[in-house]
């Protein structure tokens, strides 16, 4: 895919024109001063870590969960991935209607990891992250990613300083993946994907899970001529047939191709598009359920603007048509309507692959084979673990703290485990100091990590939290 920047925009060069979007999201290289169009007016920083309400994705529109339900949920959650692989095959009806409740915001990112099978492709490629975070990377690359940072999410705390850890884990989860699939490259619509996810997981579980949604949710959409995602445009306007007539009548009308206004919503799983609590319960849906989500999020919102002629009365044309579509009334992205309405939506994987085959039949008859060969799509979580049945040691859990309790039976696996630690630490000859106290999980560390100072994007090997400090445990 070339790539070359004009001002604050981006070309995507494939098969289309110029692919940008100056409008109220802003295109994928925008610059952060007019993102939005809003500059935080505090330093404050909400419940997400956006910083004085910035932007769209202020969390005044979330929904509260009273704490009883979200520990309850919790314990759920806990007794889902304590058992990954068996609720998955029995209970696969019930992790969906969870993920679509919701995710615990504290096991958010532990959950995404197992929905997209990320934890099984880290255990199967120990060590293969650090081996791709030491190499120098393309330069070609590294530089256009080194030139992206700053745009991604500038008023996240966690990214709002140049240079950050923020930025570098963010650099090195890219660069990661340039290496990782180098006849692909580095797409600008991957930076904001990879964003989200370092604000729920340590870099190298973000490296793993970017790589999942690549290959097995929206294979394609970030290779050169950008096929997958003009099939995709045109899947989404045929369903738009069925859902909303009077939409597609006002788009066909006025010619409107469906790439001029839903690359950034695919391309970016809406990331970029919606107030924040509903990007995550989106994420939550789209990587239990897979692709058929952002089409059905696609579906609601085109609905909502174009869906009677009382709505089409202000845009008589294409240009108005488009201001309408980048600037979507709130409370149609509200997150409790926006969620009720996607769950309502009957679009199937069936009858998005069915229209897929259509679509893929058409392709060929008037611009040949596709020039990019895509792996077959995966619909969710549910298919990816079909496709590759995990081990259960793949699946096993290895928290960042331990807590034994002394009342706890062990099985034999736990003693057979112990006994070989056991045997590890006399070989090692390991003695702890007889003056050191136990150190209380519960309690922040004592001595953090020095004071971070301005450092080159590649020096770093650490990785910053988001505000939701027990997403790693």
């Amino acid at each position: 895919m070339a790539k070359t920047e004009q001002g604050d925009g981006l070309e995507l060069r494939g098969s289309t024109d110029k692919l940008t979007d100056n409008g109220k999201g802003g295109s994928y290289g925008s610059d952060p001063a007019v993102n939005g169009g809003v500059v935080p007016g505090d330093n404050q920083v909400d419940k997400y870590g956006f910083i004085g309400g910035a932007q769209q994705y202020s969390g005044d529109s979330a929904e509260e969960i009273p704490i009883e339900v979200l520990r309850q949920r919790e314990a759920k959650w806990l007794e889902m991935l304590n058992s990954w692989d068996k609720w998955m095959a029995k209970k696969h009806k019930k992790v969906k209607e969870r993920c679509q409740k919701g995710i615990p915001p504290s096991l958010r990112g532990r959950a995404w990891l197992y929905l997209t099978g990320g934890k099984v492709r880290r255990e199967q490629n120990q060590g293969k992250f650090q081996e791709l975070d030491d190499q120098p990377g393309d330069p070609k690359w590294v530089d256009i990613i080194e030139r992206d940072l700053h745009r991604q999410f500038p008023f996240h705390e966690m990214f709002a300083a140049r240079g950050g850890h923020g930025q570098q884990d963010l650099f090195r989860v890219l660069k990661a993946y340039t290496l990782h699939r180098p006849e692909e490259g580095y797409c600008q619509a991957q930076a904001p994907i990879a964003a989200v996810l370092l604000m729920h997981m340590p870099a190298e579980d973000a490296f793993w899970v970017l790589v999942q949604i690549c290959e097995k949710y929206l294979p394609g959409y970030y290779s050169t001529g950008l096929e997958a995602i003009q099939l995709d445009g045109e899947i989404l306007y045929a369903l738009l047939r069925r859902v909303s007539p009077v939409a597609h009548r006002h788009l066909k009308k006025h010619k409107l191709e469906p790439i001029l206004y839903m690359t950034e919503w695919f391309m970016c799983a809406f990331s970029r598009t919606l107030p924040w609590a509903s990007v995550l319960r989106v994420w939550d849906m789209f990587l239990c359920e897979g692709v058929k989500i952002l089409f059905r999020v696609g579906l609601v919102l085109l609905k909502c603007m174009l869906g009677s002629q009382e709505k089409l009365k202000t845009c008589q044309g294409l240009y108005e048509t488009m201001e309408l579509l980048r600037a979507i009334q709130p409370q149609y992205m509200q997150e409790g309507f926006l969620v009720h309405e996607v769950i309502g939506l009957l679009v199937s994987e069936k009858d998005i692959e069915k229209e897929h085959h259509a679509q893929l039949r058409r392709w060929k008859e008037t611009h040949g084979d596709l020039h990019c060969k895509s792996p077959p799509r995966m619909h969710g979580a549910k298919a990816i673990m079909a496709a590759e049945p995990p081990s259960r040691q793949d699946l096993r859990q290895r928290p960042t703290i331990i807590v034994e309790s002394p009342l706890a039976p062990k099985t034999d696996g736990l003693r057979a485990e112990d006994a070989k630690e056991s045997r590890k630490t006399k070989e090692d000859k390991t003695i702890l100091p007889p003056q050191e106290k136990p150190i209380n999980p519960y309690l922040p560390p004592s001595d953090p990590s020095p004071p971070l100072k301005h450092m080159p994007v590649q020096g770093s090997k650490e990785s910053l939290s988001s505000a939701e400090h027990d997403t790693y445990l």
